[in-house]
């Protein structure tokens, strides 16, 4: 196997794992405002407001756009949460681009392409992201809208 189907196939298999995340967390993504601090978020996010410290605007602007495409005032805690969740699946993406990055760097030395040294980076790659998009922290923080998914995309 040659770069270029390797490369072919970390495309596909990064926007499968792209998708697994995003299907799962919609899914499961909380339809209204949770215990702790998300219900603040949701409303400072919707009106442009200001949270407590430390404040995350970047959080709130983002924020303020998903919950623009609120069909109902009912709906604009689920659009916020929503945001989490699209942060969460990019997440995924960029984890499993990152584990895919070193693992070459590792096992395919001087453009050595075997199938094996392929299916050891892709498959760890692959094994890797799935792990931490079914992790109890991570989903938890995935369906509902708390800084630490975005924080955890940037």
């Amino acid at each position: 196997m040659n770069a270029n189907k390797f490369k072919k196939w970390n495309k596909i298999i990064a926007a499968f794992t792209f998708f697994v995340a995003l299907t799962t967390y919609s899914l499961t993504v909380e339809p209204t405002a949770s215990y702790w601090d998300s219900a603040e978020y949701i409303s400072t996010s919707a009106k442009l407001q200001i949270g407590h410290p430390p404040g995350a605007p970047l959080f709130q602007m983002l924020g303020a756009f998903f919950s623009s495409f609120s069909s109902d005032l009912d709906k604009t805690a689920l659009m916020v949460n929503m945001m989490s969740v699209f942060a969460s699946a990019f997440t995924i993406l960029f984890l499993f681009l990152t584990i895919t990055i070193i693992g070459k760097k590792i096992l395919i030395k001087d453009d050595n392409f075997t199938n094996s040294n392929i299916a050891l980076t892709l498959g760890s790659s692959l094994i890797g992201a799935l792990c931490f998009t079914f992790s109890d922290s991570f989903w938890f923080n995935a369906v509902e809208a708390e800084v630490y998914a975005m924080a955890t995309m940037i």
